[in-house]
């Protein structure tokens, strides 16, 4: 472990692209950032848990706090900043949250821009919800976003990515806003940029075969919430989507990709995991269950959830994330599943970074000329 966390910061330090770092939470942007040949010199987030986790085990650059305290500050790094990275708190763009555009955290898009304003780094990437980029309701919003980074003089456009694509186990879904200092070229085909660092995840259960049994080894911290089947489920084609429980855990389907990942794990919205299914390669209970309620819905307010369902556990969760086995977490139990929710994935955000930095050190294998001028 201790050699992991030295060879982390023994690579930031030895990486020469200058890159801020916004909204970083325990740093799951920052740790693809990094592993891309990202030099964070300078980082920043609310949440007192998540700056520790990430000074635990990235680096003490990141300092604690409201970003529009710092922006006036952050001049320093005009015309010695080649990066900024972030994703500002989503929430009030959320499906999942009130979609609320008043919401003070959707604000926090405007400080991310008054940073890109401050700083004019080579090129940028800011990620949020799909939704952003999706939904008709905030259609002026994105646009009035696009016209503001191009008003600074930025290549600037936007991409919806799923993170199953670049190596996560996970059917994530994000917008990606990209900029390139120049504007030589008015809208990047970044899908078509980020074509030779897609890579295909493996499964869920692929990827928890480093994790021991729940309970032991390096897969000690259970959680205890209660699964109970709902009297009245909302069915749907697949047995993994629809409403069978109460709250909105839902079943990981082993052999393929987790649904997102929410901050809100820790009690009844924690994905449930079927341990039958994950150590003996049984068929799924869930998929058992939902054949019969096919055939007689009514057995839902007579059934009992067996024993060897069990709720994700905070190391399963940091492996789906992507994050580094070795890798910590401050706080409580509750708090390490919200900072393992709010996370970029981290194989994710080494995809995204990988293209920006090649674009901006020349190794781009789609070349737009003009660039940084």
């Amino acid at each position: 472990m201790l050699r992991y966390m030295r060879t982390i910061k023994e690579t930031l330090v030895q990486n020469s692209v200058n890159t801020l770092s916004l909204f970083s939470g325990a740093g799951g942007l920052d740790i693809g950032a990094i592993q891309a040949g990202a030099k964070i010199v300078w980082a920043n987030d609310m949440m007192k848990d998540a700056c520790d986790s990430y000074s635990m085990n990235i680096g003490d650059h990141i300092c604690q706090g409201d970003i529009n305290s710092y922006i006036p500050s952050l001049s320093r790094y005009k015309g010695n900043a080649d990066l900024v990275i972030g994703g500002p708190p989503c929430q009030g763009f959320s499906v999942a949250g009130k979609m609320d555009e008043d919401d003070k955290r959707s604000k926090l898009i405007r400080s991310y821009v008054k940073v890109l304003e401050t700083v004019m780094p080579k090129a940028f990437i800011m990620e949020n919800v799909k939704a952003l980029g999706t939904l008709e309701r905030w259609k002026p919003i994105r646009c009035k976003l696009l016209k503001k980074m191009q008003s600074l003089g930025y290549s600037v456009n936007f991409c919806i990515l799923n993170a199953s694509d670049y190596d996560v186990p996970q059917a994530r879904e994000r917008i990606f806003f990209i900029g390139f200092k120049g504007n030589v070229v008015a809208s990047p085909d970044l899908e078509a940029m980020l074509l030779p660092y897609k890579k295909k995840a493996k499964t869920v259960r692929e990827s928890l075969k480093v994790l021991d049994k729940a309970g032991t080894g390096n897969n000690t911290s259970i959680c205890n919430a209660k699964i109970t089947l709902t009297p009245n489920p909302v069915m749907r084609k697949s047995p993994y989507a629809g409403m069978l429980f109460n709250g909105l855990g839902h079943p990981i389907k082993l052999d393929g990709y987790s649904a997102t990942l929410p901050a809100s794990m820790g009690g009844n919205k924690t994905p449930i995991i079927d341990e039958q299914a994950l150590y003996h390669h049984s068929q799924p209970w869930i998929e058992k269950y939902h054949e019969r309620l096919q055939n007689d819905v009514t057995i839902s307010k007579r059934e009992a959830v067996p024993n060897f369902l069990r709720r994700l556990t905070v190391d399963e969760a940091r492996i789906i994330q992507t994050f580094p086995l070795e890798y910590r977490f401050s706080g409580s139990q509750s708090s390490q599943y919200t900072q393992i929710g709010n996370a970029v994935p981290c194989n994710l955000a080494k995809a995204v970074c990988k293209m920006v930095i090649d674009v901006i050190e020349g190794r781009s294998p789609i070349i737009y000329s003009g660039l940084f001028n």
